[in-house]
């Protein structure tokens, strides 16, 4: 997943209020989906993702190579928005601008992303699955959409990020915090016998 930054969030706001002016929520999630398919494409091309990050890069020569890839291949509306991203010298940050985008459009939709990190990656069974959503749904108001991630470094259990906001139930972090625990408490036990014998 990619980190949104306050330069994506404000140009993702401006789209999504100009989507919407334009012709409301349909247009919005038209808008998104194909913003969404447009990050992907440029996520797989590595030379492409340079070209539009890197400063030193002739800005005509720049330009000519975005409407030479997009021009007709794109809405014009969300073609002329990555006009003006460039203009403005902020192209490195587009693929933010996606992600954020699609994070405004969730809200709008009553919906959040969340991502779920296991051991190996795999989706819960439709029950837990089923249990975990009704249960965010209570917390935060909103229908959870879970992307599913492995991380190798976990022990078992499952940590989950929404937006910011880390939930770690992952064994490593269980022991962790048992073996601090028992540390403090340790340590409060031996400087109280400390007193006992000093006194």
């Amino acid at each position: 997943m990619i980190a949104t930054d306050k330069i994506a969030n404000v140009y993702a706001n401006a789209l999504l209020e100009l989507a919407i002016k334009d012709g409301g929520n349909a247009r919005a999630q038209e808008l998104g989906e194909e913003f969404t398919e447009l990050c992907e494409v440029i996520s797989a091309n590595k030379a492409f993702v340079t070209l539009l990050g890197s400063p030193a890069a002739d800005r005509t020569a720049r330009r000519a190579s975005i409407e030479r890839v997009l021009k007709g291949r794109i809405s014009e509306a969300l073609y002329r928005f990555v006009c003006i991203v460039d203009h403005k010298g902020r192209l490195g940050h587009l693929l933010a601008m996606g992600q954020a985008y699609d994070g405004l459009l969730q809200k709008l939709f009553g919906k959040t992303e969340v991502d779920v990190y296991t051991v190996d990656g795999q989706p819960m069974g439709e029950t837990t699955e089923s249990l975990m959503r009704e249960r965010l749904r209570s917390v935060i108001g909103r229908e959870a959409i879970f992307h599913y991630y492995a991380d190798k470094s976990m022990i078992g259990g499952i940590k989950l990020r929404i937006e910011d906001q880390l939930i770690d139930g992952s064994v490593a972090t269980s022991l962790r915090r048992l073996q601090d625990s028992m540390i403090a408490t340790g340590g409060a036990a031996v400087r109280s016998d400390s007193n006992r014998f000093i006194a």
